[in-house]
């Protein structure tokens, strides 16, 4: 004879009733076999890590799916950057600045500084402290200068004023310097 939904269900309550009777029955024999011998080796609720104001340690928190953690770089102030797409404009203001992007790493030994960078007339300038760059800048081959004193290398992306120009219907060629 089938059996019906409705009877399945009961079926199903009833299991898990009596799992939960069963359940019951293990865990107070476990706590019964836990306070013999508590009280066989006289253990204090403090050795066994309970009432204390210790804090427990926590799980740790997954990680995305390809198993990398999110933050690679920041820079103390809330900044961070995960290492993967454009950099961001307060890391590279601080490589312009004289900065490595080691003293941003994550879990490095540097430990990173806030970024100080003065402006001057829209230029970044880094602050007189700094010790020159020890290795020396691939050199332009093209530079693209705008009437404001605003330029750009050519390398890297291109700039808000430059996108501004060029849907302004100049060249790239009227621009070059």
């Amino acid at each position: 004879m089938a059996q019906t939904y409705k009877q399945i269900q009961k079926q199903i309550e009833q299991l898990q009733r009596q799992a939960e009777a069963l359940r019951n029955s293990e865990v107070k024999g476990v706590i019964d076999r836990i306070k013999v011998a508590i009280a066989h080796y006289g253990l204090t609720a403090a050795q066994l890590g309970l009432g204390t104001n210790k804090t427990v340690a926590q799980p740790k928190k997954a990680t995305n799916a390809s198993g990398k953690s999110g933050a690679k770089f920041s820079d103390g102030n809330g900044n961070v950057w995960s290492g993967r797409g454009p950099r961001p404009q307060w890391l590279r203001d601080a490589l312009t600045a004289g900065r490595s992007i080691d003293e941003f790493r994550v879990g490095s030994r540097k430990k990173s500084k806030p970024v100080s960078v003065e402006t001057v007339s829209g230029e970044t300038v880094a602050p007189a402290a700094r010790p020159a760059r020890k290795k020396a800048k691939r050199a332009a081959s093209k530079i693209y200068k705008d009437d404001a004193g605003n330029s750009w290398s050519g390398m890297g992306p291109k700039p808000g004023w430059l996108k501004a120009a060029l849907a302004a219907g100049k060249t790239l060629e009227d621009l070059r310097g």
